[in-house]
């Protein structure tokens, strides 16, 4: 195991069986293009599927990639946190585990990184597929984040990212972090970016996210942040 890849891709699964392996497939044929060692860590997030097993076929496949194993289910944000810490690379990704990102972005998002001199570059999901409600509810809380927070970007919740190491320490323990990300890094006083990326349909499993999880949480924790920026 290289001990200082020069990327660090971290991806967390939560009963996401069928759809971690052409998922890896995907990024690791991208990051063998790119110049330089990578490794990918793989967080299990308490699943109760064949996640586990799919995992350890991926580890088998590919010697890059490691596990970090959750032994209940915290939630995206924590699992994305621990991801993060445990990360080596002097540049680290970040997807989401459901197959809707496209890998192929990842380069690209790099490009605007390093030409444009950002420490952050999100990802923007500008032709999103995904139902009618979540897509409603998705551009009402990335208006009134906008708003309260001040970050004004289009798709906060966008994973597919692509961030200097330096920024990580930035991050804290916090609900719903992973849709944060972009606001508390821009109050840490770091450049981001954000640039539009291609976006699948989900094609199998489902999602985690109902009215609750897009509309109600995200806009108490809006608040909370807030509070806790503003100190």
């Amino acid at each position: 195991m290289n001990p200082s890849p020069r990327y660090s891709l971290v991806v967390p699964f939560f009963n996401e069986a069928g759809n971690i392996l052409p998922l890896i497939a995907s990024a690791a044929e991208v990051l063998e293009m790119m110049r330089g060692d990578w490794e990918a860590i793989l967080v299990n997030d308490g699943s109760t599927d064949a996640t586990a097993d799919e995992i350890e076929l991926c580890i088998a496949r590919w010697p890059q990639c490691r596990v970090l194993n959750k032994p209940q289910n915290c939630g995206q944000a924590a699992a994305l946190l621990d991801g993060l810490r445990a990360a080596r690379g002097e540049f680290i990704f970040t997807m989401d585990g459901d197959g809707q990102n496209d890998p192929r972005d990842l380069p690209a998002l790099l490009g605007h990184l390093e030409t444009e001199r950002l420490d952050l570059a999100c990802g923007w999901r500008h032709n999103r597929h995904d139902s009618f409600l979540r897509l409603g509810m998705s551009r009402l809380a990335n208006l009134v984040r906008g708003r309260l927070l001040g970050d004004h970007f289009h798709d906060s919740g966008c994973q597919l990212r692509v961030m200097r190491r330096e920024v990580v320490a930035s991050l804290f323990p916090f609900e719903l972090l992973q849709s944060f990300i972009p606001a508390v890094v821009l109050a840490a006083g770091f450049k981001v970016g954000e640039f539009r990326v291609r976006h699948h349909p989900r094609t199998r499993g489902e999602a985690k996210y109902g009215f609750r999880q897009l509309w109600l949480r995200p806009m108490l924790a809006m608040f909370r942040l807030r509070r806790r920026l503003r100190r």
